[in-house]
């Protein structure tokens, strides 16, 4: 199974297309969003449509994947994303807009998330964090 479509109660987790490129870097772009992360933030739409590729539209090709865009109902609009990696230590992470932050989103599209995975089989998941991350 590869990123099957969530719904909750406010949101849709579905898969990243090429039509959602410009709210990505608003993702990937925002440097305080995007500080404790492992990678730099996007300077421009080159590097975002790389970071989908290498980082999403690649993970759809494989036959399980759990790589989310996170949307409002109300609009279907990215606003961030949530992933659960599919190697050995099946990491869970995820990255919001900061004017969402603070709202219960994070929470919400990972209670879905986790259901799905562990409604799939997966027998565990890991995560990390920066410790100087408040």
């Amino acid at each position: 199974m590869n990123t099957p479509v969530l719904e909750t109660e406010r949101l849709i987790l579905r898969k990243f297309t090429e039509k959602d490129m410009e709210a990505l870097f608003l993702v990937l772009g925002d440097e305080e969003a995007n500080r404790f992360l492992p990678w730099f933030p996007v300077k421009n739409m080159e590097e975002t449509r790389k970071f989908y590729e290498e980082r999403y539209a690649a993970k759809y090709r494989q036959p399980q994947a759990y790589v989310y865009v996170v949307c409002l109902k109300s609009d279907n609009v990215p606003i961030g994303y949530m992933k659960v990696d599919m190697e050995e230590h099946h990491d869970f992470g995820y990255g919001l807009r900061k004017e969402f932050w603070h709202r219960g989103i994070a929470r919400e599209a990972g209670r879905a998330v986790i259901g799905q995975v562990e409604k799939d089989g997966l027998p565990y998941i890991t995560a990390t964090y920066d410790v100087r991350n408040p």
